[in-house]
């Protein structure tokens, strides 16, 4: 088989050699020569640099006109890369997600539409421009959220107290969102919803032909706006009930999510699920490496399989006979400007902790990240606990957050004279 990865996501944190023998299928990553740098040097592959100034769209359709070739499949395991990646499944005509699923997969106003025509809770929203039409008229009155329809990272998202604040802010351009306030370019882009109260959840799982096959449960400590803002968050797995299983199943349904990972949000309203978003691909930050710890399956390489045509039903292995409750952490840095990492204080009892199973730090005098990451290695911090109960991962988990202090400098280290 002749597979085409568009390539993004760092080779490491989805490991294709586990899903895909590139011994037997010819595969080429297309990509930027940073994520091409990532790929094991003896791996078997053809590797084509791409330049990056365009859509992965456009510069894989110009390399494929200038160098005309075939594929069986065309393949992306990043968010950002699916509806290129769904694109050129049309162009070349071969089997995989159609554009139409994945844009439905990844509008966030599309989406709501599909789970609310399916029956499930989904929070009142509106297009932005539609909100503004109606004088800032809507079905709720309280706090309200700003947020883009394919955005990611929390990144353009705004809360306001009441529909009539977000409604002042839009009209006078300052809503804090740059494409809205400079010329208006970003209101056709963002929506406005309903503020819901509640824990936050997330689901992750792998679905084949519109089947379920393996879906695991945690709930955020912190949230991805919060984290976007300089707090830390995390989140702890927790036993899943059938009522919500059946949940899960039904809200990828609606928006035609049936072969690959997937990664859904919910508030908890009470003991009912709102829908929040959906994507179909793995869950960021180390939901990947928790999710195998509890669950043995190791997601992107059973994503690899069901998309290159594996049944992989009844293959998944068996869950570990004795299990730890896991959580993952992260703390950010990025919104501490153009620093470096010096230490955290406050962290030499959770490093050491019996509880820790990974503890990924910057080293001193790292530059800090420049953008919102969670990803180990780029954060500040980021890591693994896993414990008896999702109660005592909790707790862990708001321990630490309370304890870290991060401390930064504003200026490069001088290396000391060698003496």
């Amino acid at each position: 088989m002749r597979i085409l990865v568009l390539h993004r996501v760092p080779y490491p944190k989805i490991a294709y050699h586990r899903g895909i023998d590139h011994d037997l299928h010819d595969v080429t990553y297309f990509g930027r020569r940073a994520a091409l740098d990532t790929l094991p040097e003896d791996l078997r592959c053809e590797r084509v640099e791409r330049p990056g100034t365009r859509a992965p769209y456009d510069e894989a359709r110009e390399w494929l006109d200038a160098d005309p070739r075939g594929f069986d499949r065309v393949i992306s395991m990043s968010e950002y890369e699916l509806l290129d990646a769904a694109r050129l499944r049309a162009d070349l005509g071969i089997e995989g997600a159609s554009v139409e699923q994945v844009e439905l997969a990844r509008d966030k106003v599309l989406m709501k539409r599909a789970v609310d025509a399916a029956g499930l809770r989904v929070p009142r929203f509106l297009p932005v421009e539609e909100f503004l039409a109606a004088g800032g008229a809507s079905p709720w009155t309280g706090k309200t959220v700003l947020k883009p329809h394919r955005g990611a990272s929390s990144v353009d998202v705004v809360v306001f107290d009441s529909a009539a604040e977000a409604h002042a802010a839009l009209a006078g351009r300052r809503s804090g969102v740059p494409s809205i306030d400079e010329d208006g370019r970003g209101l056709p882009e963002h929506e406005v919803e309903e503020f819901v109260e509640g824990p936050i959840l997330h689901f992750d799982g792998l679905v084949e032909r519109g089947t379920v096959l393996t879906v695991g449960a945690s709930e955020y400590v912190g949230t991805c706006l919060q984290y976007a803002q300089g707090t830390p968050m995390g989140s702890f797995q927790f036993a899943l009930t059938d009522a919500l299983r059946d949940w899960v199943s039904a809200a990828l349904a609606a928006v035609r999510i049936e072969d690959g990972s997937f990664h859904l949000e919910a508030i908890l309203d009470g003991t009912d699920p709102v829908f929040l978003e959906v994507g179909n691909r793995v869950g960021g930050a180390d939901v990947v490496d928790t999710f195998e710890l509890a669950t043995g399956v190791h997601l992107p390489s059973f994503e690899l399989r069901v998309l290159i045509g594996e049944s992989v039903a009844g293959t998944l292995p068996e869950a570990p006979a004795e299990r730890s409750w896991y959580g993952w952490f992260v703390h950010p840095g990025h919104h501490l400007g153009a620093g470096v990492f010096e230490r955290f204080d406050g962290a030499e009892s959770f490093r050491s902790a019996p509880q820790t199973v990974t503890w990924h730090e910057l080293p001193a005098g790292a530059a800090l990240p420049d953008h919102i990451t969670y990803g180990a290695h780029e954060t500040a911090l980021a890591g693994i606990v896993g414990t008896n109960s999702p109660e005592e991962t909790r707790s862990w988990l708001t321990r630490l957050f309370a304890s870290l202090i991060l401390r930064s400098s504003a200026a490069p280290r001088v290396p000391d004279p060698v003496a």
